[in-house]
């Protein structure tokens, strides 16, 4: 039978007695200053005629995804601007199951027969599936919803001006090249807005619009035969042009600068074991790839190998509430629902409600990543019968798969910072700001670098290091953590572009963290030579 607009609407009414319950619980509906987004009523059209076509077509079940991507980047060097770009692309994506299978087809052409076309597609492909599909696509249950939400953003960074985004980061560089010694001096801007409307053959209907900031700054000092760089950690947000100015980067330029000028006289680090000191805009680097990526169901089932391979969290049955991950002192929160983080939403890909729950508790494993169709493989060792909502889709071109949450570490009970903890510490390094990185296949040895060094002698600091990298093995490095600071230390880091799937997809995803001291870790020189 086929569905109206006017059906679905009526089929919805479920779903606002659901989103009036989030408000009771004093969760955010809409933007602070923009109104939220509505859903347009021919985007609505079309959405019907994909569903009622996939229907037509033996597909038990279907959704349709109608985005719209506005792109845009800036580069800068000194007092140039080398790059500008600024794109738009539209469309619909359609997903269809058929006989326990997946299909997937997505159109520019958007016309309702082109949108029954893409759903018949789908459907074909589905089908073509089936022959090699070893066991049938369970979905978890998930209430319909109707709803809208925007990122709460005071003013879209998209609409801001070039000429305005440009005059600041030209006068970051400015700043920065007063420092002597300072040869060079870039920085950039990348700002998304993202469009999307979601309909579901199960009912659900939303819209939602994302906006996601990017700022990054880059000195580089050059004297005494030698050169350094020195990268400001400047966390990409789903935030508004607001967050941007608050970063002051005209008038912290000259500052950064300085950092770089003074790597030039840094000593070179001796190796050997330290108690390691990680800055918060170090850590969530660490976090991202020893916790967030290992911790994603299809890698750790071996259904996922690109960019970050598998998963030494294996198999699950073997690892939920039995494996040693951390100290006590250590609790991982994946969170969709954070202020300001990258994977922040109302709804996922699926429609189901943006999750909060805890990965590891006290230093034990005890949850994955999962999808609709991911819960069920882990729902008897975890009692989880629903998705915890990781669905997600770069593109309405691109079929939504499971990806990374906001995943951070929570703070202490005891409210210490960064010097608190330099302050207990007799002999040490501390390293801030994310540098080069590499971890194998399974996630399980890995080394990191940073941007700025310091030594820590009898609880103070004594100077500055370069060339400093530590080593470990995944689950002796987060054993080893016997300080972390509390809730006033805590920031917010994360990756605008990290990659997954084949055609690779990018999402963006946030990693909060605080100051956290390891014992003994392997510190070594990075800048010897043979």
């Amino acid at each position: 039978m086929s569905t109206t607009r006017r059906d679905f609407l009526k089929s919805s009414a479920a779903a606002a007695a659901i989103l009036g319950s989030r408000a009771a619980l004093g969760q955010p509906l809409i933007a602070t200053s923009l109104a939220p987004p509505s859903t347009d009523a021919y985007i609505e059209d079309l959405a019907m005629e994909a569903l009622n076509a996939a229907k037509a077509a033996g597909a038990t079940y279907a959704d349709v995804r109608i985005g719209r991507y506005r792109r845009q980047s800036i580069n800068t060097r000194e007092q140039q601007i080398t790059s500008v770009s600024d794109s738009e692309s539209y469309g619909i994506g359609v997903r269809t199951l058929v006989g326990g299978a997946w299909g997937f087809a997505a159109t520019a052409t958007m016309t309702p027969a082109g949108a029954q076309q893409a759903a018949q597609q789908a459907a074909r492909l589905s089908r073509a599936a089936k022959s090699v599909q070893k066991k049938p696509v369970e979905l978890a249950p998930t209430p319909a919803v109707k709803g809208t939400w925007r990122t709460p953003v005071t003013r879209d960074p998209v609409d801001v001006p070039i000429e305005e985004k440009v005059a600041l980061l030209l006068a970051a560089n400015a700043a920065a090249m007063k420092v002597p010694k300072i040869r060079f001096a870039t920085s950039g801007l990348q700002a998304l807005r993202e469009e999307k409307t979601l309909a579901t053959t199960d009912g659900t209907l939303i819209t939602q619009t994302y906006v996601r900031v990017n700022p990054s700054f880059t000195a580089t000092a050059v004297g005494d035969g030698d050169f350094q760089s020195y990268t400001e950690e400047l966390a990409p947000r789903s935030s508004g042009w607001e967050y941007i100015q608050s970063l002051n980067m005209p008038g912290n330029g000259e500052r950064w600068g300085s950092l770089a000028a003074e790597k030039l006289t840094a000593r070179s680090v001796e190796v050997g074991r330290y108690d390691l000191i990680l800055d918060p805009t170090n850590l969530w680097l660490t976090i991202h790839e020893s916790i967030g990526h290992p911790t994603e169901l299809d890698r750790a089932v071996g259904q996922e190998a690109n960019y970050a391979g598998t998963s030494f969290v294996a198999p699950p049955e073997k690892m939920i509430n039995k494996l040693k991950y951390g100290s006590p002192i250590m609790n991982v929160q994946a969170d969709r629902t954070q202020e300001g983080s990258l994977s922040r939403t109302m709804w996922d890909d699926e429609g189901v409600p943006a999750d909060k729950w805890l990965l590891i508790e006290k230093g034990i494993f005890k949850d994955y990543q999962t999808t609709r169709e991911q819960a069920a493989w882990i729902a008897a060792l975890t009692g989880v019968k629903r998705s915890h909502g990781c669905s997600f889709a770069d593109s309405w071109s691109s079929v939504q798969f499971q990806r990374m949450p906001n995943v951070s570490l929570l703070p202490g009970d005891k409210d210490i910072g960064l010097d608190d903890i330099v302050a207990a510490t007799e002999r040490g390094i501390v390293v801030k700001n994310r540098g080069s990185w590499s971890i194998d296949h399974q996630r399980y040895n890995f080394q990191f670098s940073g941007q700025a060094f310091y030594e820590v002698r009898n609880g103070k600091i004594t100077g500055m290091l370069k060339d400093v990298a530590y080593q470990a093995r995944t689950p002796d490095f987060w054993n080893s953590m016997d300080m972390i600071g509390g809730p006033k230390s805590y920031w917010l880091g994360g990756s605008f572009n990290d990659g997954k799937g084949e055609p690779g997809q990018s999402n963006s995803v946030s990693h909060g963290c605080v100051p956290a001291r390891f014992k003994q870790v392997n510190i070594v020189n990075t800048g010897r030579t043979a």
